[in-house]
């Protein structure tokens, strides 16, 4: 049982509603159409809108290539345990070109390109010690720049935090419900 389950239909109001606007369309604004993550965070609508736009950033806006992206959320997910995010984004993955090979070896910190491997070591040195090193950054900065190198940061931080509120409140998969 989770600690905190998904806001019941029968407590959606308005607020709640209204947390999800910008981020989804207006039909999946219910508590079936917004799946199980988002519909326990229906629980507090000041706390989801305002996550929520950050989110939309590191997921929709950001500068970051969306492979890149995935990698590292893949290693988050995998680092933290954290089975909804790395389900939602082994599929993400998938969408932007990730073999099933190249998720698997994310999740363990390996990959085939030299590159992509120094951003997998990122993502493990931040997590162990909430900082980058001068030798990391300047590695990431062969090929991203600094907007992308920022976006990154954000990226593992803000999915670690998710991995830590998913775990705790006992998000479930869609299909588990």
């Amino acid at each position: 049982m989770p600690l905190l389950p998904p806001l019941p239909a029968d407590r959606w109001d308005d607020k709640a509603r209204f947390a999800f606007a910008g981020m989804l369309p207006r039909e999946r604004q219910n508590p079936e159409g917004a799946g199980t993550a988002l519909a326990t965070l229906a629980r507090h609508p000041d706390l989801t809108k305002a996550f929520l736009g950050f989110s939309v950033h590191l997921l929709y806006r950001s500068t970051l290539p969306a492979r890149l992206r995935e990698l590292a959320i893949l290693r988050v997910a995998y680092r933290r345990d954290c089975t909804y995010e790395l389900t939602h984004h082994t599929e993400l993955g998938r969408e932007v070109g990730l073999s099933a090979d190249e998720i698997a070896s994310a999740q363990r910190g390996e990959a085939a390109d030299d590159f992509e491997q120094k951003l997998l070591a990122a993502v493990d040195e931040l997590d162990e010690t909430s900082r980058l090193s001068d030798r990391t950054w300047a590695a990431l900065g062969e090929r991203l720049d600094e907007r992308q190198q920022m976006d990154l940061v954000f990226t593992i931080g803000g999915y670690t935090m998710m991995a830590m509120a998913f775990n705790t409140f006992g998000i479930e998969l869609e299909q588990e419900r």
